[in-house]
């Protein structure tokens, strides 16, 4: 990884400050525009979570954040100060984890951190005493001088998330580091990463998980096919969605053109329809027992109607038609 740090709970950013500054990035692959016009801050003690399901554009952005693309257009600036006039200088202020696993298998975890503190540029009294309080932190001083090889699948994530902590990185990058563990390991993964940015690291982490970044991460961008679609706290995307209700009503609506229902688009918004399947949100604050029940005298016989407090998929279905997974 590009090696580099910080520690729960999340302290709210001033809104005065910013760490990281993502100005209108693109990036191109031949004919393919993998990033379109990205652009979004990240404050000292936020979570900022990059959200989108896979191929959105994700790991992309994070890796002209890092310096290891060029950008095509826009640019990256950290403290004000542009990544490319200084790469050293911005080098040093981050911590990056990639998505695949990057340690030597065959060394232990205090090798693999030393290692990684050395080539970080640390000294080797340095890299072995923070190696040894990253282990402590990460919970694995009692593993620690066993072969990674011999590691589960969580405590590799924790090693790689401790290699990117060793000089103490004032911005963590974390490109979906919880994917393929356990619930209990992506649970201390999750509390570990809150410990940093409530110490002050300024934190970027892509995720196509929904429950981590609606429970996790104080600000979401929304990214899919190389462009960020939306962006805010969880309720305020809440509010573009619907407010705090989504009705869904199945029935046989194949057919059926709510368009031409008197006043219906006047009173709620379509997120949905299906040939099985209509989703709506009322289009301003209503009694929802006055909603359902203007819903349920509509022209197609309902089966069955149920409610709920509106999801990040559902503004991601506004948004592109598809839900977040598909």
């Amino acid at each position: 990884p590009c090696v580099g740090a910080g520690a729960m709970g999340q302290t709210p950013p001033s809104p005065m400050t910013t760490l990281l500054e993502a100005d209108r990035l693109s990036k191109s692959f031949g004919t393919v525009r993998a990033v379109d016009g990205v652009s979004f801050r990240v404050a000292p003690g936020e979570i900022y979570g990059l959200l989108g399901p896979n191929g959105a554009g994700k790991t992309t952005t994070l890796s002209m954040i890092c310096g290891l693309l060029q950008p095509d257009g826009g640019q990256v600036l950290l403290d004000g100060i542009s990544f490319h006039a200084d790469p050293q200088r911005a080098r040093r202020m981050l911590g990056v984890v990639p998505q695949e696993i990057a340690l030597y298998e065959e060394l232990s975890a205090r090798e693999n951190l030393v290692f990684w503190g050395r080539l970080g540029g640390l000294g080797g009294a340095t890299a072995r005493r923070r190696a040894e309080e990253l282990l402590a932190a990460l919970q694995l001083a009692d593993r620690a001088d066993d072969a990674v090889r011999t590691y589960s699948g969580g405590m590799k994530r924790r090693v790689n998330l401790g290699a990117a902590l060793l000089h103490r990185p004032r911005l963590l990058l974390l490109d979906e580091p919880t994917v393929g563990i356990d619930p209990q390991a992506r649970a201390s993964v999750l509390e570990f990463i809150r410990s940093q940015a409530a110490a002050g690291t300024a934190i970027l982490y892509t995720t196509h998980y929904l429950e981590e970044a609606e429970a996790f991460c104080r600000r979401i961008g929304i990214i899919d096919q190389g462009r960020l679609l939306a962006e805010g706290t969880l309720h305020e995307l809440q509010q573009r969605v619907g407010g705090d209700h989504v009705y869904t009503l199945e029935g046989s609506w194949e057919g059926a053109r709510p368009e031409d229902w008197p006043g219906f688009l006047s009173r709620f918004r379509v997120l949905q329809h299906s040939a099985r399947q209509l989703m709506v949100a009322s289009t301003a604050p209503r009694d929802p027992a006055a909603c359902l029940q203007d819903l349920l005298a509509l022209p197609v016989r309902v089966e069955n109607a149920a409610l709920k407090r509106p999801s990040l998929n559902d503004l991601f279905l506004q948004l592109t038609g598809r839900q977040l997974r598909e």
